[in-house]
Order: structure tokens, then sequence, then C-alpha cells
């Protein structure tokens, strides 16, 4: 059956109609647990995504749940009159005890999604088409949720796109260097420090708070089989208070370059123009309307920055001895490193291109 048996008993937790028959790892992501857990019903097998909640990282699980309850039913009832609403929304199975979420003997928290189908996200983004269909659903995913009522949502991880206090966490990971690795890293480590200027533009730059997704990974979106449309936005761990640049910035962060987010050819790497163009077509095509002129301004810096702020994250982590993000070989998170700080300088050599770019379209 191949299915280990915490999350075998975990999955007979929730109140599926249908026999529980296997449960296998789905995915790519670095922080939670992933599994396809499939049920029987009537001769048919049904689906459905489960996932261990990493508690290590997101340290309040059930403030984090008491989010996405409220964020995927105010999305569900926005999309309630469009065709196959019930793929455009994530949609939460309860427990047998009606709860959102199981936590086993050992403490593991879970929980249940229904399961969509004929859709995918992209590890990595082909076309300007994929582009423009990811950017106008986390555009209109921030529409949705402009006027979500109070209270304010939960910081699942407080300061999670706050550059400053990142390039602080690089400098202590320096000076500590518990596992000797600065040596290493040194090229990694003197890009950093010489673009520390760059780490509080935004913050500084007096931009509204709004609710936004803060992983705005094109996987995060799941692409329509036939039509390519985009039609619903997953990963809602992040979603919280936060500013939409950084959602913008971290879709050019994953969708403009061809190369995988821990490409070890680094010439590979590159901020392709055209994606770009249809990243900033789409996304203002569903935000452009509630976006303030100083945050269309900051569009194209914003790629830049949190490009930068996510090299910063990876670096830390590798000199830090891993204890973050999962990685598969030993220099892996000092790759996706090298692979940020690439781009970063990709993007130095068109921005001035790319502001002219998100001028021309307004929106």
């Amino acid at each position: 059956m191949n299915t280990s048996p915490n999350v075998a008993a975990a999955a007979v937790q929730f109140a599926v109609a249908g026999n529980f028959l296997s449960a296998l790892p789905y995915g790519t992501g670095h922080i939670n647990d992933t599994y396809r857990a499939v049920y029987l019903r009537q001769g048919a097998q049904i689906p459905m995504l489960l996932q261990r909640i990493n508690h290590r990282v997101f340290q309040d699980p059930a403030a984090l749940m008491r989010n996405i309850e409220r964020v995927t039913a105010h999305v569900a009832a926005k999309v309630a009159d469009e065709p196959d609403a019930a793929r455009r929304a994530l949609t939460l199975m309860p427990t047998r005890d009606g709860t959102a979420f199981h936590r086993d003997p050992e403490g593991n928290w879970w929980r249940m999604y229904q399961f969509v189908e004929r859709a995918r996200g992209l590890d990595a983004v082909e076309t300007p088409a994929q582009a423009y269909q990811a950017a106008r659903a986390f555009g209109q995913f921030q529409g949705q949720l402009a006027d979500l009522p109070a209270p304010r949502l939960h910081d699942t991880i407080p300061g999670f796109h706050n550059t400053p206090k990142r390039f602080a966490a690089l400098e202590a990971a320096l000076a500590a260097d518990t596992v000797n690795r600065a040596i290493q890293a040194a090229p990694e480590i003197a890009f950093a420090l010489s673009r520390q200027a760059i780490a509080g533009v935004l913050l500084s730059a007096n931009l509204p708070e709004r609710v936004t997704h803060n992983d705005t990974k094109c996987n995060n979106v799941l692409l329509d089989d036939e039509t390519g449309e985009g039609l619903c936005v997953i990963d809602l761990d992040t979603v919280m208070p936060g500013l939409a640049l950084y959602d913008f910035g971290d879709m050019v962060r994953t969708a403009t370059s061809p190369a995988l987010e821990d490409e070890l050819d680094l010439s590979r790497v590159a901020m392709r123009m055209p994606i770009f163009e249809a990243l900033a077509r789409g996304y203002l095509s569903a935000a452009g309307s509630f976006l303030t002129a100083a945050e269309k301004g900051y569009l194209a810096f914003s790629g830049k920055l949190v490009t930068f702020e996510i090299g910063l994250r990876f670096l830390a982590d590798y000199l830090s001895g891993d204890t973050y993000f999962k990685v598969h070989r030993p220099e892996h998170n000092l790759d996706r490193c090298r692979t940020q700080f690439q781009l970063v300088r990709s993007i130095e050599v068109r921005e001035e291109a790319m502001v002219r770019l998100v001028e021309s379209i307004g929106g």
C-alpha cells in the first residue's frame, strides 16, 4: 500500500464519504508534508489532498487554520456564481469531529482539502500565456480578499517578508557560522553585503497593508488542463497581512527565469522580458483597479527585492546548517541562493526597461 501508519491513521480522521485506500507523497513543497489520499466510494476512486502542517515553521497551527477557514470561505462566496465554482476555491474537509484539523497522538497537525482535479501548478513557467494567467489569478485573489471582514488575519510567520529582518538574520548566521560554511559561501556573502541598502526600500515607502498570499510561486496557482486558465490559488499558509508588491515580486522571482530554483547551471538563469511583461499585464488586469500609484511605481523594483530576500534566506539557512528548508544534497541551499543572486544580477541589467514597461501598461 506504500502508506506509513501515521499517515493512514490521520487520513481516516476526516469526514470523507468512502473507504480509505492509500496516500502517497505529492508535490514539491519545501515546508509541509503533502499526500494524495485516495478513497473508494461506490466503485470510484476519490482523491483528497492531505497535509501535515510543519508546526516548527508555523508555530500556532490553530491560528493558521482559523486564517485558512476564513479565507477559503470568503473566496468561495466570491466565486459561487462563476462557472465551475468548486474548482475556483480550496475547500477544507472537516474531521469526523467537525473541526478543521486533526492533531494526532504524536502532536502532528493534519488538514485535508478536496482535490482540485484536471488542473496543475507549474514548477517553471514556459510561456507568456501561463505567466499571464498565474499573475491574473494572484491579482484576483488579492481583490477577492480586499473586503475580508475584521479581525485582522493572524501573522502565521511574523516578519515573513521583512527584508531588513532577513538581512539581520543573515548577519547573525554569518557571525555564528555554526557549521563552518562561510568560507564556501564567500562570494555569495559579499554579494549580499554589497546590496544591503535595498533591503528597507519597500518598508519605508508608506505602502498600504493588504491581505496577501506571500508565497506566489507559480506552482501555487492551478491552471486548467484544457484551457490553461488560472483557476485556483493554493498553499494558503502564509496568507496574512502584507504588501501587495511582495506578491508581485515573488511572481517575478519564480516565473521570469527558465531555470528551476536550485539550477546548477547559472548560465540558464536570466530574467525573460516577455514573461515579465505577461506577469505585469496579467496582474494589473486584475489588481490595477485597487493598487495605488505608489504601489504601481515599485512593481519592477519588487522583483529584484524579493529575489534578493529569498536568496538571503537560502544563504542564512545554509550557514546555519539547513534548519528550515528541506534539502536533498549538502549544498542544496547554497545552490538555491546562487540562482537567486544570479537572477538579481539579470534583473539589475533590465530594471530600467522593466520600469518603462509597467508605465506603458498603466492599469
